[in-house]
């Protein structure tokens, strides 16, 4: 589908990502049932906890999916393109202030440390938001259930 990087998220810094609008997708490898951690080891976002109880996270677990989240970078401010925006999720993850809320149930995961995330640039005239939209729709028809870590459509 035309993605690149693959990479954990603590490649990130070194991955050549562009500062352009896009999609990117986070990636569980291996298989099976996932063990949660019983809180979030992200960072804060405007003062709240992204810790969820064990009991909502199995709730939305999808069994047999790959993609465990789906996410867009819409560079409409100079600057807010696909390698920030990963910059933010990867700082959130390690426990730093970032702003990045969505996607925030991967770092509840015991092995979020071997998550890959991977990315597309938008294609000229087309709108992450719009890309990212019918990347879920078809995800939904697929499994009948949003990515584990995707809260909204």
């Amino acid at each position: 589908m035309g993605f690149t990087g693959f990479v954990p998220f603590a490649r990130l810094p070194k991955a050549d990502v562009h500062d352009e609008a896009g999609v990117y997708v986070v990636l569980r490898e291996t298989g099976g049932a996932p063990e949660f951690l019983p809180s979030s080891p992200a960072g804060r976002f405007k003062g709240k906890d992204p810790s969820v109880a064990v009991e909502r996270l199995r709730g939305n677990w999808v069994d047999s999916a790959r993609v465990v989240y789906i996410g867009k970078a819409s560079a409409a401010t100079p600057k807010r393109g696909l390698r920030r925006r990963l910059e933010e999720y990867r700082r959130h993850g390690t426990g730093k202030k970032a702003g990045h809320w969505g996607g925030r149930f991967v770092w509840q995961l015991a092995d979020s440390a071997e998550l890959l995330v991977a990315w597309r640039p938008s294609v000229a005239g087309v709108d992450a938001a719009a890309e990212e939209s019918a990347l879920l729709h078809a995800f939904v028809q697929r499994y009948g259930l949003l990515p584990f870590a995707n809260l909204r459509h």
